[in-house]
Order: C-alpha cells, then structure tokens, then sequence
C-alpha cells in the first residue's frame, strides 16, 4: 500500500510541477483536469497487471507505458483538445518526466527500506 501512494505521490508532484511550468494556477480544477485522467487509468489497470501485488521495476515501468499514455489521451479527448504533432510532443515530454518522478520516488523508498 505504501507504493500505492508514493506512486500517487510522483503522479501528484508530476501535475503540479506541470501546472507550474506553464505558469497556470496551482488549483483544485488545475490538478484534477491533470491528475484524474491518467490516475483513473492507473487504477483500472494496477490491479490486473500486478503493480503492487508483485512491486518490481518491471511492473512500474509496464503500468507505466501502458496507464500513462491511456490517461493522457482520456484527458485529451475531455478538454476537447486535438492529437496532432503538438499532442505527441506533449505526450513524449509528459512521459520522461513522470517517469522521471516515479523513479525518483520508487529509488527512494527501495533507498530507504520502505519497499
């Protein structure tokens, strides 16, 4: 469970970090509109793939590529928005870094005994 929420964690400093580099509003309706699309994804898809059932790198990085992508284009079709070549940059640029965030969070609990 410990993981659960450290991943949540990662993906939560992932949105707010967004919101602050574009220089938007560090708001409830910011966070959701960034946070709920991929965190809904997540959890569908955590449970049957063995993400904190069997914690390993391997299942991270798999919940990963399959959740985060599904999530950013969940939240793309809500805001309407369109998947031309800016959406794929978006989600090249969203990917490293929340990855980039879970493996900060997930190396520092594997540092700290905590998984």
């Amino acid at each position: 469970m410990r993981l659960f929420f450290l991943d949540l964690l990662a993906l939560f400093l992932f949105a707010l970090v967004g919101l602050l580099a574009h220089g938007r509003p560090v708001d409830l309706g910011g966070l959701a509109r960034n946070l709920l699309p991929i965190l809904l994804v997540w959890l569908l898809l955590s449970p049957f793939l063995g993400t904190y059932r069997r914690p390993s790198w391997r299942n991270l990085l798999f919940t990963w590529f399959l959740a985060f992508p599904a999530g950013l284009w969940l939240r793309e079709m809500v805001l309407g928005g369109s998947f031309g070549p800016g959406f794929f940059v978006f989600l090249a640029v969203a990917m490293a870094f929340s990855l980039l965030f879970l493996f900060l969070l997930r190396g520092l609990a594997k540092l700290l005994r905590i998984w």
